[in-house]
């Protein structure tokens, strides 16, 4: 009886500690599909005419209001849906590897998966003058191809994150280099298609781009929501993992196979948009405080950097950029940041 007492207070410390980081976590999500849908209706109604929340919401239910219903129904409702699809892609595939691997810097972008889709659809553009759809079609078939070589060239021995990490970098580089030798030789035509394309961008956002991404998040995502203790208890090790009832091999391959189909639909829908699967994770962590799966978090935080960025490229200066330019510009000094706090820290999220 006594040792119930001592124990107790502890016991309900535990349990007020839980109810506070579930309160934030609750807290923090509403607070982001708030901001998500507010930037959506935002990129709805700003433009070159401006059109009124009640207009939006007419067009959306199928009236026909003069003006706004190809402006909105045909324009910027695909462009929207566009950013915040893959933006939810991005974030949801870069959170799973850095989760997975207990390593911020696990990334799609950085690891060479990004650059295997670019390389395929540089070779497509360039190499083949492929149409949108087949480019599309090559990017898929680039970034799964490039995430199935990294994870069996890092299955070598014992599975680490930093082995595939590794070997994920120096097959980016390779991959790169492909890209930057077909550049190289490109007519002035098929440069210009393939930098735009490789910038990340939403301008040719239409329903038939639009339509695979989203068949793709409404399979994959619930998949992947299904497994999100199996990814929480993989940050302990494989051992641990096992010893708590995980598959470890299964599960693995699931989360890696999902996020990769995520990321390839959405690379091959808007480009490799830069940086969103690197930063989402590692912002949804520092919102939402420790415990619990970043999945629905990281990728709420990629739809909206892809909104955000994508209004601040078309409006907030004299010229217009593509989304991946400002994501860019964004991205690079975070990647510095996260370098030297890894560096210092040991390296989790």
């Amino acid at each position: 009886m006594s040792t119930v007492r001592e124990h107790s207070p502890d016991v309900a410390a535990l349990a007020r500690g839980r109810r506070t980081r579930a309160r934030r976590r609750s807290v923090v999500t509403l607070v982001l599909l708030a901001a998500v849908a507010a930037v959506f209706l935002a990129t709805l109604m700003v433009g070159n005419t401006f059109y009124s929340l009640d207009q939006v919401w007419r067009v959306v239910l199928g009236q026909t209001v003069p003006g706004a219903s190809f402006t909105i129904g045909e324009l910027r409702l695909p462009r929207a849906s566009l950013g915040l699809l893959s933006g939810l892609a991005f974030g949801m595939a870069g959170v799973t590897f850095q989760t997975m691997l207990r390593n911020p810097l696990a990334s799609p972008d950085i690891i060479g998966i990004s650059s295997g889709a670019s390389a395929a659809a540089v070779v497509a553009i360039i190499g083949f003058s492929l149409s949108d759809t087949l480019v599309s079609v090559f990017a898929l078939v680039g970034a799964l191809a490039t995430a199935a070589a990294i994870y069996l060239l890092s299955r070598k021995g014992a599975f680490t994150g930093t082995r595939l990490v590794l070997i994920g970098i120096g097959v980016a580089a390779m991959l790169d280099s492909v890209t930057t030798w077909m550049l190289t030789r490109a007519a002035n035509w098929d440069l210009q298609t393939a930098m735009q394309w490789l910038t990340g961008s939403l301008n040719n956002a239409s329903w038939g781009r639009l339509l695979p991404l989203a068949v793709a998040v409404a399979v994959i995502v619930p998949l992947m929501a299904g497994n999100t203790r199996g990814l929480a208890v993989l940050r302990l090790g494989d051992d641990s993992a096992a010893g708590l009832g995980v598959r470890v091999e299964r599960t693995r391959l699931l989360l890696i196979v999902g996020a990769v189909v995520l990321l390839a639909v959405a690379t091959a829908a808007s480009g490799p948009i830069a940086f969103v699967a690197f930063m989402a994770g590692p912002i949804a962590a520092r919102l939402i405080g420790p415990g619990g799966s970043l999945l629905l978090p990281a990728g709420l935080v990629g739809a909206l950097l892809v909104m955000l960025s994508d209004l601040l490229g078309q409006f907030a200066f004299d010229n217009r950029y593509p989304v991946g330019v400002v994501t860019g510009v964004l991205g690079a000094p975070y990647l510095i940041y996260l370098l030297i706090r890894t560096n210092r820290s040991g390296g989790s999220l």
